[in-house]
This record gives C-alpha cells, structure tokens and sequence, in this order.
C-alpha cells in the first residue's frame, strides 16, 4: 500500500507538494522541484 507524504522546500519551508510512496521503504523522499515562493528550483524533502 502506498502513503501519502508532503514536501516541504528546503530554503523557505513551504509545503508545495505532495506525493505518495511505498510504506516498506524506511529512506526519506528528496527530489528538486519547483518553489513557488523562492522562484527558483530547490531540495524539497518528505516532512516528519
């Protein structure tokens, strides 16, 4: 079964987005996306 997760800029700490991933996997989600409030691609990673 898949969670739901947000992530949270690394620079602002907006919560942008979410984004679902397995619940077997103990490793935090980073990806580099697009910040609304920063203008400008940056680390977003899953929140706690």
């Amino acid at each position: 079964m898949r969670q739901k997760v947000i992530l949270i800029c690394e620079e602002c700490l907006s919560r942008n987005y979410t984004a679902y991933k397995n619940k077997d996997k103990q490793t935090r989600l980073e990806v580099k996306k697009y910040c609304k409030r920063c203008d400008k691609h940056t680390l977003h990673k899953e929140s706690k």
